[in-house]
């Protein structure tokens, strides 16, 4: 399976925060900018950060998920296993605290993943996810 990569356009507050966050801690190589958005390479997809005025961290809706409040509007990328992990280890290093603690849904059954959901500065939620067997990402059992 090819994948096409996708393009987001979301809202901050603060484009050098969001630089911080999704260039310096994400590790988003930083691509075209503006003075009001800026473009990053989230594995491979543009995300553009657009600067809203007046805007401030918000609190999204959720959705009861494994006895978790999943935040709703998230995004985020499907990782290779180790990456996930990785990841994971060094958000916890920065202090970035997380909405959903980083742990393992379905663990030794068929769609074993990795899930964490945590917030950028502008308050935007955003869910990191991996698959013990890729295959599985869009099972229907």
């Amino acid at each position: 399976m090819s994948l096409t990569p996708f393009h987001l356009a979301f809202p901050v507050d603060d484009l050098d925060a969001a630089r911080a966050f999704y260039g310096g801690l994400l590790g988003c190589p930083e691509g075209r900018s503006a003075p009001q958005w800026i473009d990053f390479d989230l594995y491979g997809h543009q995300i553009v950060a657009h600067k809203v005025e007046g805007r401030s961290p918000f609190e999204a809706p959720t959705n009861p998920v494994d006895g978790h409040d999943v935040p709703v509007p998230h995004f985020g990328v499907v990782l290779e296993w180790q990456a996930w992990h990785d990841l994971a280890d060094r958000l916890r290093a920065a202090g970035v605290p997380f909405g959903i603690e980083p742990y393992i849904r379905f663990a030794g059954q068929v769609g074993e993943q990795a899930t964490m959901f945590f917030y950028d500065p502008a308050g935007n939620a955003l869910e990191f996810k991996s698959f013990r067997d890729m295959g599985q990402l869009f099972a229907t059992d």
